[in-house]
């Protein structure tokens, strides 16, 4: 067989798997990420603050963890929904990649929002992606 032949069916199966593995870790099609506290509206005195984290039909695991149907969650705070590449990490994205479900935040009076996007071993949404509605809160 010719190197030509070898290196043509070599980038035939490259191209033939590459599709499949540019998307991200699958996840179950019945997947819902939730905030359980606070509620939607709630009005925080002080700035500081709980944030209880919910996952319904998945699992919630550290960062590295490559196993199926499970992953860790992320805030994101005053920002949109983004769910192409790596979830970034800066103050309006906290990681929460020890599998923590809930964390005690901090934000200064005014309005903001809340939503959460869970992650996989390496920080990037599902295949699917698995979040959380947004909320919005205001801290006086």
């Amino acid at each position: 067989m010719s190197r030509e032949i070898i290196l043509g069916s070599i980038a035939a199966i490259v191209m033939a798997i590459a599709p499949a593995s540019a998307a991200g870790t699958p996840s179950p099609k019945d997947a819902e990420a939730y905030i359980i506290w606070p509620p939607d509206g709630a009005v925080i005195s002080g700035g500081k603050l709980w944030v209880r984290m919910g996952l319904r039909n998945m699992g919630v695991c550290p960062k590295g963890v490559e196993l199926p149907n499970v992953g860790h969650h992320h805030l994101l705070i005053d920002t949109e929904l983004a769910t192409d590449g790596q979830i970034p990490l800066d103050r309006n994205h906290v990681h929460f990649g020890a599998g923590e479900t809930e964390a005690r935040i901090e934000l200064p009076p005014g309005k903001h929002t809340l939503q959460l996007l869970m992650g996989d071993h390496n920080h990037e949404p599902h295949d699917p992606p698995v979040h959380s509605k947004k909320i919005s809160i205001t801290v006086r």
